[in-house]
């Protein structure tokens, strides 16, 4: 030890009181618009099925369609890490994660569409469809046999179709509660939507439902879709996006690029239609900054190229596809649409290729910034942040096992939560 320093101020302590004080309102704005992640399980994506085809089986049927796809185009794990570009040490353990997935839990999240899908329909002819959603997805719940996440997707707020839409969401919501409540995995889009107040007007609706049915305040979330540019950039030349999560008063859960609404509306011709175009990036961008520490998640588009057809055309759309998922993994988009069967081997080859792959790197870093070891990388409390909730993705969806990184790491499940959503409580580490 050496010489004991003598520690002086000049400073009298009311002033750091004063600078508080001065400050107190800043905190409490801080916690309120960016709480963090919320730490919950995000669906890697979202199917979307037309209010009137959606049926008991549909689930199961989507499984199955994209396995027999697969057994036709791609019948062994050389083969299909063949058509991807899947390196060899990785091709058994995805395809066999593949199947294994498509066997047990084919969609994660699924959207029963009464807006684009749909179309306009009679009234009389929409509310029966809406309240048959609302039996079929309390029956698929009561008997285990539903996505994690499932809810629809209303029409939008603007005059022509907003009547349509609030009654919709009403007899939906009505449904479910009548049948035994509503579901923990329950989820609502609203697209198409351009202002901010069309955000505060559904968040009035939920309101009165809710009170409707004296549910807790809060209770009904929804995901807002991106799909003008007025959404993006305002009038007045701000990000509207930002104030539409303002506008939501905590109750958005994400935010969904439109592809093909969003492309149109910018003036992109139809063969340029993609989630990799600069306009897509742009929007999406905005987006994810507009988001980031509110807890609000942010989700890609889709692609409309379908692998159907002879083998070479399935395997050009699946490139396809898997190159774009991969694409939107690495650049923080987790989760994005999937519009037809044979998308699901390809969104689950591409996700769990992207955990697999990176495992090893990941769980050494944590480990190590965990021992402070040190290493070629020095990482700080943030990227240990990110680490883990890499890690906790992967085990999510199924690319990752829970006692492999625990393994790795030396960090139990627990303990993965703590470092990626500190809010959740003291930050404590079981490993030394």
């Amino acid at each position: 030890m050496g010489q004991q320093e003598k520690v002086a101020t000049s400073l009298a302590g009311t002033v750091s009181e004063e600078i508080s004080a001065s400050l107190t309102a800043v905190d409490a704005e801080l916690a309120r618009r960016y709480p963090g992640d919320p730490g919950t399980r995000q669906p890697v994506h979202t199917v979307y099925v037309p209010g009137d085809v959606f049926e008991p089986g549909t689930l199961r049927s989507w499984g199955d369609q994209a396995l027999a796809a697969l057994d036709e185009h791609a019948p062994d794990a050389a083969a299909f890490a063949a058509v991807l570009g899947i390196p060899e040490e990785l091709a058994g353990p995805v395809h066999d994660r593949v199947r294994a997935k498509l066997e047990r839990e084919p969609v994660e999240d699924l959207r029963i569409d009464f807006e684009d899908g749909y179309g306009p329909r009679p009234d009389a002819e929409e509310d029966e469809a809406a309240a048959r959603a609302a039996r079929l997805v309390s029956e698929a719940y009561a008997n285990g046999t539903a996505a994690p996440y499932m809810g629809i997707r209303m029409k939008c707020m603007e005059a022509g179709v907003r009547d349509r839409g609030i009654r919709t969401t009403d007899v939906f919501l009505t449904g479910l509660m009548e049948a035994g409540g509503l579901p923990e995995g329950l989820v609502l889009t609203l697209p198409k939507v351009t202002y901010p107040e069309q955000v505060t007007a559904f968040v009035q609706l939920l309101e009165a439902f809710e009170k409707a049915h004296g549910l807790d305040a809060g209770r009904i979330g929804f995901e807002i879709q991106i799909e003008t540019s007025q959404s993006i950039l305002a009038a007045d030349g701000t990000a509207a996006v930002a104030r539409m999560i303002d506008a939501a008063r905590g109750r958005a859960t994400g935010l969904h690029y439109g592809t093909f609404d969003y492309s149109a509306c910018v003036g992109v011709s139809a063969a340029y239609q993609a989630s990799d175009h600069p306009a897509a990036d742009h929007a999406k961008a905005v987006m994810q900054v507009a988001a980031a520490g509110t807890g609000v998640r942010v989700s890609d588009g889709s692609t409309n190229v379908l692998p159907v057809g002879p083998t070479d055309q399935v395997h050009e759309a699946w490139r396809l596809h898997y190159g774009l998922t991969r694409r939107a993994l690495a650049r923080a988009y987790y989760q994005g649409w999937d519009m037809h069967p044979g998308h699901l081997p390809t969104r689950y080859a591409a996700v769990y290729a992207f955990y697999r792959e990176g495992l090893e790197p990941a769980a050494a870093r944590l480990a190590a910034y965990v021992a402070k070891a040190g290493g070629d990388v020095m990482d700080e409390p943030a990227t240990a942040k990110a680490l883990s909730g890499y890690l906790l993705r992967g085990i999510d969806c199924g690319a990752l096992d829970t006692a492999e990184v625990a393994r790795l790491t030396g960090l139990t499940r627990a303990d993965l939560d703590a470092f990626a959503s500190p809010r959740r409580g003291d930050l404590t580490v079981t490993a030394p």
